[in-house]
């Protein structure tokens, strides 16, 4: 499934290979405690143990599931799990699948993924003492075992910087092991939870942005959502105006987000309103090929990031500029897609800060016919 969706996006090597280090990792302190799933149930009631990402799903399947409760009734040993410390609350770093089994099982009695009574599973992979039992239909006895079987938790919790999760983002990147590794955008959903992430998923779901990005399903990874955090960040002076040689996107991504992550509604206002004004003026000037890359059949059903970019930002600017944005023939869109210094600036060192500036100031001059370095 992950494999599908990917082939959805055009794969840029300089991109995938971005990574920074961040001095501020090493101002944390870690200690460990042994908590019971008693203790851990009650925990997610309270809200103080906080899931990672909003509209996280629940990915393990019954059998799995299973045999994690089955574990813990022969009283094997739980692989620890690791949370990290913000404010008054406990974010799931690794383990969420973990708690949510048993959660799902003794409190809930559902299972999330089908939405059905929680009986384990009917199958010779469980012992038979508690083959396809609900927890009520357990021994007491068993149902205390379950409650007060203690998991081992390495808590993590940033000292310095204050009022910055930047370290945070790669305490997750470095850790998580469950069963996929998550992807950037998911570590920041993770991380800078607040009213600026919610905005960002109320504006993935827009009409126009799911036919150019050119899937009406959102992606499970959140891809899409990066690309749509990607032009803000794009747009910026830190970009735009900066004297850098390179940047690295992960970081700039990171700390946008950290930045904004509480934004009042007037300046979220402000943002969806640039963000969804911009890709109602692309669809209309140049449609739903505006981010496709030519190959020697025609389009690619593939989207491309780094033309992504230079065309948003670029239509942004063209329009902030005052200028009117009519429709953008095939020749001028093909133009633009031949271009060898276009070419190479959306393929090779695309976080060089050169190469980002040339890509945005071509596509305003050859699809807009507006000089962006205009002042």
């Amino acid at each position: 499934m992950a494999e599908k969706e990917r082939s959805n996006i055009e794969e840029i090597q300089s991109e995938i290979e971005d990574d920074y280090s961040d001095d501020s990792l090493f101002n944390i302190s870690s200690w460990g405690a042994d908590l019971s799933f008693r203790e851990l149930i009650s925990m997610y009631e309270d809200d103080e143990l906080v899931k990672p990402e909003l509209q996280r799903k629940y990915v393990w399947d019954k059998t799995e599931a299973s045999r994690f409760i089955e574990s813990i009734l022969l009283g094997l040993p739980v692989p620890s799990i690791f949370l990290a410390q913000s404010g008054s609350q406990k974010l799931i770093v690794d383990g969420y699948q973990r708690i949510m089994t048993v959660y799902d099982y003794v409190k809930r009695g559902i299972f999330s993924t089908d939405g059905k009574v929680f009986k384990l599973s009917n199958s010779e992979k469980i012992n038979c003492r508690w083959r396809n039992k609900a927890f009520a239909e357990l021994s007491v006895d068993d149902q205390r075992k379950i409650r007060s079987t203690t998991i081992h938790a390495i808590m993590f919790e940033q000292k310095k910087p204050e009022n910055d999760d930047t370290s945070l983002y790669q305490i997750f990147e470095r850790i998580n092991t469950s069963g996929r590794s998550l992807t950037p955008q998911e570590i920041r959903n993770c991380v800078y939870q607040g009213t600026f992430n919610s905005m960002l998923f109320e504006l993935n779901e827009n009409e126009t942005w799911r036919k150019l990005f050119g899937a009406a399903d959102l992606d499970s990874r959140m891809r899409d959502i990066e690309y749509i955090l990607r032009f803000f960040v794009m747009k910026t002076d830190d970009v735009l105006k900066s004297d850098a040689n390179q940047i690295s996107l992960k970081k700039s991504l990171n700390t946008f987000m950290d930045d904004h992550k509480n934004d009042a509604v007037e300046d979220l206002e402000e943002f969806k309103a640039d963000f969804l004004s911009t890709i109602q003026l692309v669809n209309s000037s140049i449609g739903e090929n505006a981010f496709r890359n030519l190959t020697k059949t025609g389009f690619s059903k593939k989207f491309h990031p780094a033309i992504f970019d230079a065309i948003m930002v670029s239509a942004f600017l063209s329009s902030k500029k005052g200028h009117d944005i009519r429709a953008v023939s095939p020749m001028q869109h093909q133009e633009l897609l031949s271009d060898d210094q276009f070419k190479n600036a959306i393929s090779k060192r695309t976080t060089n800060i050169e190469s980002i500036k040339k890509r945005i100031q071509l596509a305003g001059a050859i699809l807009f016919g507006v000089d962006i370095n205009e002042r």
